[in-house]
């Protein structure tokens, strides 16, 4: 959805057109995929972080717009409301000291943006939700005006067909009636790329989805909206009913979300794109003048931009993306499941653990996922955004037994997974100072038993217990996590509550 999309409206007649280049998109993946047409191995991972604008007060400022024009670079761009940035690090070799330097240049482009957002009385905050936005900033007035943001809220209102409601129940209930897709946009994350080859890219998908539940629960950073304490990782819930295409009687019919887990364990690439293609009408349906399939007669590799466009459309938690570099194709696995944030610190662990544990659980004699129901897998993803830290997850037995077990996150991390996890950055090629580092934050949070949203809530709840009104507790929770965010230490060090200066409203 980067891609440059201009306004216009849409008939009948580019509906069908475009149905059809998906069709011929998808003949020509299949055709590259069996002549092996892709790039060799590389280990690249890639890095996108999406950003909240907020000023002293803690409240959301409206103007990515400007901010972008003082920070002048092409690594940021905007999101959809008018109070988000995004940036994007540069593709990376897996291996060596990569992730010291993810880290050292996250530090530096992000505190450059902060200094320039600065100058309009305005700051970047990575948090998964920003806590103190309302419901009158999150209006279609406030997406911003780029054509791609426009269309694509016109579209899925139109696809609906009556306006978005929002009920979400976790510690409090939040219930609340939308008319464009504009609450989306308080979603805010990380996106870890890794390049793979098609003969590993189901391994590799599958063991993402396996360990997503695990990703939420250590990382979780979004316990409230609208003022509301909801679950710990309120951002799956409100990203499926936001921009939720089906009415209520599909949902009975049990169509599909455009948000969407998945119902199945994988074997190859090619399922995900032709899932798309057979489940996910169109919303953009823009054509562009390739036709792939002359392309590969060429020896070219076709940009299959009709495929690339849809699949930015269909919101999977782990979602397959297809590129062309110097003039290759490759395939990559975009694992969308964790929130932005803490600090670079926290980014940079929890990207650590992500890739560690996927290589190892990739390369398993015995994959998770011959034992682990997808069902359970799913199930272990609701939880772990319902409870965060504190959730229990259904997990394989060790050893000889067989079945699963269910077992509190934290110590299946600790007793389990962090050895795979130190196992598959060995296996990258990774330092082990750096290792040791970053999965030493993973451990100290599973054995504190604390992130984000732990920290959020438990310092609100302090606040409420001084004595301050809701709507002042969560503004003085957020100076504070701002704070305490542009020092840098991880979230598992921050001391719970707020302090005199950021209590006092600005």
């Amino acid at each position: 959805m980067g891609e440059k999309v201009e306004a216009g409206s849409f008939d009948l007649a580019d509906r069908h057109a475009f149905r059809r280049k998906l069709q011929q998109c998808q003949r020509a993946l299949e055709r590259m995929l069996d002549e092996k047409r892709f790039d060799r191995p590389k280990n690249l991972l890639g890095l996108e972080i999406e950003l909240n604008l907020a000023g002293s007060d803690g409240l959301p400022r409206m103007m990515n717009q400007q901010v972008l024009e003082r920070i002048a670079s092409r690594d940021f761009q905007t999101e959809l409301g008018m109070f988000n940035l995004e940036v994007n690090i540069a593709p990376h070799r897996l291996g060596d000291r990569v992730l010291d330097r993810l880290a050292e240049e996250l530090r530096i482009g992000l505190g450059y943006a902060d200094r320039k957002a600065g100058e309009l009385d305005a700051g970047i905050v990575m948090i998964g939700i920003l806590p103190t936005l309302t419901r009158d900033d999150l209006v279609s007035a406030n997406l911003t005006d780029v054509d791609r943001y426009r269309l694509l809220n016109d579209e899925i209102v139109a696809a609906r067909g009556e306006e978005f409601p929002l009920d979400i129940e976790g510690v409090e209930r939040l219930r609340y009636t939308a008319s464009s897709i504009a609450p989306e946009a308080a979603c805010t994350s990380v996106q870890l790329h890794l390049q793979v080859t098609p003969d590993r890219f189901a391994d590799v998908w599958n063991a993402a989805q396996a360990v997503a539940a695990v990703q939420i629960a250590i990382g979780a950073n979004s316990p409230f909206l609208f003022g509301k304490e909801l679950w710990r990782e309120s951002r799956a819930p409100l990203f499926l009913q936001s921009i939720d295409t089906r009415p209520v009687e599909l949902q009975v019919q049990g169509v599909r979300p455009r948000t969407w887990f998945g119902e199945r364990w994988i074997s190859g690439a090619r399922e995900l794109f032709a899932e798309n293609l057979r489940y996910f009408p169109g919303l953009l349906p823009i054509c562009s003048e390739e036709d792939p399939e002359a392309a590969l007669a060429a020896g070219q590799a076709p940009s299959l931009a009709e495929m690339v466009l849809h699949n930015g459309t269909v919101y999977r938690w782990n979602r397959p993306v297809y590129g062309v570099a110097d003039g290759v194709p490759h395939l990559r696995v975009e694992n969308r499941v964790l929130p932005a944030g803490p600090t670079v610190v926290d980014v940079v662990a929890n990207a650590a653990f992500y890739y560690g544990l996927v290589r190892s659980l990739a390369e398993s004699r015995t994959p998770v996922w011959t034992k682990l129901p997808f069902e359970a897998a799913e199930a272990n993803f609701d939880a772990a955004c319902r409870y965060g830290i504190d959730a229990r997850l259904s997990w394989p037995r060790r050893g000889k037994y067989t079945g699963t077990a269910e077992t509190d996150a934290a110590t299946l991390v600790l007793e389990e997974l962090l050895p795979l996890a130190s196992a598959g950055l060995d296996a990258w090629g990774v330092d082990p100072a750096d290792r040791d580092r970053y999965l030493g934050v993973i451990e100290a949070r599973c054995r504190r038993r604390t992130n984000g949203a732990a920290w959020q809530a438990a310092t609100y709840h302090r606040a409420r217990e001084s004595g301050m009104e809701r709507r002042p507790a969560l503004a003085a929770m957020v100076r504070r996590y701002s704070d305490l965010m542009h020092a840098g230490d991880p979230v598992h060090t921050w001391p719970v509550g707020v302090t005199d200066a950021t209590a006092r409203p600005v």
